[in-house]
């Protein structure tokens, strides 16, 4: 079975992940893996921490000569931006002043800082939103790439594509696998429909401008897919392809209209 494991925080050293399932003597491309990562880096809206980094995957075990021995990969991904944080996230005791700590005390709303402080007593919510950070999804991005050549080599194309943003438009693009191959690689919402992209991206500048944020639908799009892959025998063998109803309404909704859709629950935990 396919699985893997992430570590890392968001300002550490380095972010490590390890990867079980892959048959032996299964060619593996790096540069494919580092054309993943810079796929995640790119889009309308992203923040300024991806002008910092510029990623790329580096294995350490499992490989050898292109090929996967059927052993696990350990892959690891450099964070730049720890030169600016080897202090604040030094791996030996170390105390520093209060000024230089970064130190964060209060929860941020829509994060797991509160969750996580009172699970495990922390005093230093930063102890949480270092790990529980949107970085992380970077390794993912790594192992998931080599999913994606391992359904390759049996013919089987996996491609996605944004079909709602902010309730525009007002019925979800329903496109062909060729038309969403079609997509330009910079199309900066990796959307199908040109006219469409433009008032999302309207939308998304608006809502900035007012401190808010939007929802959105994507659609994963998979075509050659093999049957019997997967099974019914347990959870973790399941592909599920499910559509629930009233998230898929909540993605047309604001940040701020969907925590107040939630009365006493002012933010997700």
């Amino acid at each position: 079975m396919f699985r893997f494991t992430t570590a890392g925080e968001s300002h550490g050293r380095a972010l490590v992940a390890i990867v079980e399932g892959l048959p032996a003597g299964l060619p593996v491309d790096v540069e494919q893996l580092n054309r993943e990562l810079w796929r995640r880096q790119q889009g309308y809206g992203r923040g300024a921490r991806m002008k910092i980094e510029n990623d790329r995957v580096e294995i350490l075990s499992g490989v050898r000569h292109g090929l996967t021995l059927g052993s696990p990969l350990a892959l690891t991904i450099e964070n730049k931006d720890w030169e600016n944080w080897n202090e604040v996230m030094a791996v030996e005791q170390n105390e520093l002043p209060p000024e230089k700590s970064r130190r964060v005390k209060r929860p941020r709303p829509g994060h797991a800082d509160l969750a996580g402080g009172l699970k495990y007593d922390a005093r230093d919510l930063r102890n949480v939103l270092e790990r529980a950070s949107a970085r992380e999804t970077a390794a993912r991005v790594a192992c998931g790439g080599l999913a994606k050549q391992l359904l390759a080599a049996f013919g089987i194309e996996i491609l996605s594509h944004v079909i709602q943003l902010g309730g525009i438009p007002e019925k979800p693009l329903e496109l062909t696998f060729e038309q969403i191959k079609s997509i330009a690689a910079d199309a900066p919402l990796n959307c199908g429909d040109e006219a469409a992209q433009q008032r999302m991206i309207d939308a998304i500048d608006q809502k900035k401008s007012e401190g808010d944020t939007l929802g959105g639908i994507f659609e994963i799009a998979a075509r050659g897919v093999i049957p019997g892959l997967g099974s019914h025998t347990s959870w973790d063998a399941k592909l599920d392809g499910r559509r629930p109803g009233d998230h898929v309404d909540s993605c047309r909704q604001s940040g701020r209209d969907w925590r107040g859709r939630r009365g006493q629950f002012p933010a997700r935990l």
